[in-house]
C-alpha cells in the first residue's frame, strides 16, 4: 500500500549562490533546510548556516541581501559543513521552490549528499494550473502564508535560505490541498522530477525518480 506523502522522509531546502553567471564555478554562500515530519514544518530541528566561498564576491543585485564578504568570511567552509548536510540529507526527499536548481549546485559541490528524490513546488504549482505569478514569494502571498513564514523564520528574510526553505514547505502543504480530496495524495500525485545524475547508483532496473 502506497503511503500518504506526508509519510515520506522530507526536508525543505534552499541554497543561495554566486549566480549562474559563475556557470561551473558557482559557490554556495548559504543554505538552509527544515525537516518536515507529517507533512508539519520542524521548525526547531531546522539547520542554516552562512558559507565561506574562500573568495570575495563581486556585489551583483541578485545577491541575497546580508551576504556581504565581511559576513561571507567570519563563517565555515563548505567542507566543513558537507558532513552535517550528508548526515541531515542522505536518503531523504529534497523539497524546494525550482529545486532542480539548488540540487545541481549542491551535488557539484557536495557529492556526498545523496537524497533519495526531489519535490517542486514550482513544478506542483504548475500541475495545479499557475502559468504566471508562480514565484515563491508571489505563491505564498496567494495562499496568506508569507506572514507565517517571517514569524517562523525569525531573523531570516525573503530570498535568504532559511525564510526560503520554510516558505516552500508551507506552501508544499498548501498546495497539496488543491489537489483531488477523494484521498489523501500521495508522492505519485506530486510533480516529482528526477535526481539527475542519480545518486547513488542504483540497480538495474530500479527507478531514480520521485513523482
Amino acid at each position: 500500500m502506497i503511503g500518504t506523502w506526508q509519510d515520506a522522509a522530507l526536508v525543505a531546502i534552499d541554497l543561495e549562490g554566486t549566480g549562474a553567471q559563475d556557470g561551473e564555478q558557482e559557490d554556495v554562500l548559504e543554505i538552509a533546510l527544515v525537516p518536515l515530519r507529517a507533512g508539519a514544518m520542524q521548525i526547531a530541528e531546522s539547520y542554516t548556516t552562512v558559507i565561506n566561498p574562500g573568495r570575495r564576491i563581486a556585489a551583483r543585485p541578485w545577491h541575497s541581501p546580508g551576504l556581504t564578504n565581511q559576513v561571507l568570511a567570519r563563517s565555515p567552509p563548505l567542507g566543513r559543513v558537507e558532513p552535517e548536510l550528508a548526515a541531515r540529507l542522505n536518503g531523504r526527499i529534497l523539497v524546494g521552490h525550482n529545486v532542480g536548481v539548488d540540487w545541481r549546485l549542491l551535488h557539484r559541490r557536495c557529492p556526498t549528499v545523496t537524497p533519495a528524490g526531489l519535490l517542486d513546488t514550482l513544478r506542483l504549482a504548475r500541475h495545479l494550473g499557475v502559468r504566471t505569478g508562480n514565484s515563491l514569494t508571489a505563491l505564498l502571498d496567494r495562499h496568506d502564508l508569507t506572514r507565517q513564514v517571517t514569524e517562523l523564520a525569525a531573523g531570516s528574510q525573503p530570498h535568504r535560505a532559511l525564510w526560503d526553505a520554510i516558505g516552500a514547505g508551507l506552501l508544499l502543504t498548501a498546495l497539496t490541498h488543491q489537489l483531488d480530496s477523494s484521498r489523501p495524495a500521495t508522492l505519485h500525485d506530486l510533480a516529482g522530477i528526477p535526481l539527475s545524475p542519480p545518486t547513488p547508483a542504483r540497480p538495474t532496473g530500479e527507478q531514480a525518480e520521485l513523482f
